[in-house]
């Protein structure tokens, strides 16, 4: 039986060292800076403000087309002949990369497809998850692992707050009134990732500093997540005390581990700097057996 190796996006946030870890493969998405595109994560994400700031315009985030799947599929299949492909995909409905992904594997019976129906950390954390457990599994089936990279997804949790709207008045995601309302009242809407949807839920009203701290322990237990990891979200222009704040108030949960991962070029480009988020895996079965 070949051996299964995962893939996912450039939007994972996944970090070369941890790709390199667990030997996960990365396509990358896209972000064009005006007339220049560049892949994401070859570039700073400090580079999508400055960018900003200099011109007032967003850069234009894209999804991974045909011919970046094309190029590691055979990439993987080459070092890998006897390999099977489990492709663990960013949101669907947010990108073109899972059609794309499909696309590209027609006529690749090593190659299968899940929508994980997450994006960024939530990605992440489905993928790396996914990697422990194959680690604990080397007899899974590629079908197995699929069944189980949709039960890992289902049960992973996920929002972010921006620190500012600015962003997300400039893309087009709220009006100059809201944008200029929230920074008058220092209100921070939180988005949850649900069945691949960014959605509004929660307003929280007061400074980054101010508001982390009950926002992890409200997530935590409010979506019941398992204490044995907590992913924590930061992006460019986070103070620190924000991140110590963010932290001791998970570890006051009574989380075994905090891991931090820093927003790459396209959430950084939708959320803004100063943008945090909290990511874990709700206390299913999954969340058992991860720390068995």
């Amino acid at each position: 039986m070949g051996e299964i190796i995962l893939l996912a996006e450039t939007g994972s946030d996944i970090t070369e060292e941890v790709a390199e870890k667990y030997g996960i493969y990365i396509v990358p998405m896209h972000v064009s800076f005006g007339e220049e595109t560049k892949d994401d994560a070859t570039f700073p994400a400090e580079e999508v403000c400055e960018f900003y700031e200099r011109t007032g315009k967003l850069p234009k985030t894209s999804g991974s087309v045909p011919k970046d799947f094309e190029k590691i599929f055979d990439r993987i299949h080459k070092e890998h002949p006897d390999g099977q492909i489990l492709y663990l995909a960013y949101s669907s409905v947010t990108t073109c990369s899972y059609q794309s992904g499909l696309i590209a594997a027609e006529g690749r019976d090593y190659v299968t497809s899940i929508d994980t129906k997450h994006v960024s950390v939530g990605q992440y954390a489905v993928v790396v998850t996914m990697a422990e457990l194959l680690r604990k599994h080397p007899e899974w089936t590629v079908q197995e692992a699929a069944e189980k990279a949709k039960e890992v997804s289902e049960s992973v949790r996920m929002c972010f707050v921006p620190d500012k709207l600015e962003f997300l008045r400039a893309g087009g995601r709220v009006s100059n009134a809201a944008a200029l309302c929230g920074a008058l009242l220092k209100i921070h809407p939180q988005i949850d990732i649900l069945d691949g949807y960014l959605k509004a839920t929660k307003k929280h009203r007061g400074s980054m500093k101010k508001i982390v701290s009950g926002l992890v322990v409200d997530y935590i237990r409010e979506q019941k997540l398992n204490l044995d990891e907590i992913w924590l979200i930061c992006s460019p222009r986070m103070s620190e005390e924000v991140r110590e704040r963010a932290e001791k108030a998970a570890l006051g949960c009574g989380a075994k581990k905090v891991t931090w991962v820093q927003t790459g070029g396209v959430i950084t480009t939708h959320g803004g700097p100063g943008a945090f988020g909290v990511v874990g895996i709700e206390i299913k079965q999954i969340g058992k057996e991860r720390s068995s």
